[in-house]
């Protein structure tokens, strides 16, 4: 589960703090659901319709999935699966009837998760990345100093 989760600003609410923050999200899953209309929703196994062979497997523009089966007979099925399962058959493999094509998301769990979310001041982000520009600049110079001094130690060698 994904959920957008816009952060406290701690210049507005003084009880925020530059913390870690743990996150509990439980949800339920909808075990199984089907839509008035009849067609099964992403909660659910989806089976193969008939026996034969997986010929082809394409992906649409809102993420369903096609899976089109041929039949001993010659002719073809084919079973859209909404975006969310994970298909678990690919092409040329050879399934029967009422077979598994994806994985079933009705196992395990209620839908638990923990998290946690860093709030980090951007000053103290830019000022990190502005120390560590100053040290970089400054190993530079040092190397490039160290390589005059060379020189002119080199110089003073041959006179």
């Amino acid at each position: 589960m994904v959920f957008p989760i816009l952060s406290p600003d701690p210049n507005s609410d003084v009880s925020v703090k530059y913390l870690n923050y743990p996150i509990y999200l439980g949800g339920n899953r909808g075990r199984g659901q089907v839509y008035p209309d009849g067609k099964k929703s992403n909660n659910n196994v989806y089976n193969a319709p008939a026996s034969g062979v997986i010929k082809q497997i394409t992906t649409g523009a809102d993420n369903a999935i096609t899976v089109t089966i041929e039949k001993s007979d010659g002719s073809s099925i084919s079973e859209i699966i909404p975006a969310g399962p994970t298909l678990l058959v690919s092409e040329g493999q050879k399934v029967v009837a009422d077979q598994p094509l994806t994985n079933n998301p009705n196992v395990g769990g209620f839908g638990q998760a923990e998290t946690e979310i860093v709030l980090q001041n951007p000053a103290r982000v830019q000022g990190l990345i502005l120390f560590f520009t100053t040290v970089a600049l400054a190993q530079i110079f040092l190397v490039l100093k160290k390589k005059q001094f060379e020189k002119v130690q080199l110089a003073e060698m041959n006179f």
